[in-house]
């Protein structure tokens, strides 16, 4: 375990001191799994976590226990908490699940987004073209996965939101798992502004239907590696 990463991963968190022990615990250990700085495999020790949090065990256990319940983490008797490895199978179903959730998302957003909201997506697309343009594939990971947060925020359904929620780190560690073993994602970025132009038009089914299609494509690219890496 990297502690200097899991340090500066947590400097670079605002307002995590506002956080109950619990919750800072868990927040940080998610963020740390989800963006591989403990990858698949790795060996969580309460008593290690808990001095670099600077908290007791008790509270780093009750986020250990609760990532637990979510899949990210298995506890292995003697041994501790292990982060989950990525397996195809699963990582299929969460995918079947997400690409029917975030249509329906976008579907929602079109007809409630105003024209500053498009405005924003239309930043986050120019930014992700920029990071490409640097060869930079995680800062576009970091910024595709904003891209798709700012739709389902748009849609204002705070449920569909926390659903999602459960369901995207694990997208988006196997993500970075595979991004340097994928095609370059400009199909990602027109794909993006196709759907930008049926959410401008209030054409909520046109954009709910490229995002499925969207989505459907990137599992499969995932999906391959993940294939051939075992």
């Amino acid at each position: 375990m990297d502690n200097s990463k899991i340090e500066k991963l947590i400097d670079n968190l605002e307002g995590i001191e506002d956080y109950r022990l619990p919750q800072r615990a868990y927040h940080v250990v998610r963020l740390a799994i989800r963006d591989l700085i403990l990858p698949p495999g790795t060996t969580i020790l309460e008593r290690e976590m808990a001095e670099v949090l600077q908290m007791s065990r008790t509270p780093v256990r009750e986020a250990l226990v609760r990532l637990e319940t979510e899949g990210m983490v298995q506890l292995i008797p003697r041994r501790g908490f292990i982060v989950k490895p990525i397996e195809k199978e699963d990582l299929k179903r969460i995918y079947e699940i997400v690409e029917t959730l975030d249509a329906l998302a976008v579907s929602l957003a079109t007809e409630k987004v105003d024209e500053s909201e498009i405005t924003g997506l239309e930043t986050s697309i120019r930014l992700q073209e920029e990071a490409l343009e640097e060869r930079d594939l995680k800062k576009w990971a970091r910024l595709d996965d904003h891209f798709h947060h700012q739709i389902i925020d748009y849609s204002k359904n705070k449920r569909l939101r926390a659903i999602i929620d459960t369901l995207s780190d694990q997208i988006y560690r196997a993500r970075l798992l595979t991004i340097d073993n994928r095609p370059v994602p400009v199909h990602s970025i027109t794909e993006h502004k196709a759907i930008i132009s049926c959410m401008r038009a209030k054409d909520g089914t046109a954009a709910s239907v490229l995002m499925q299609s969207h989505r459907n494509r990137a599992r499969k690219e995932i999906l391959k590696v993940i294939t051939e890496k075992h």
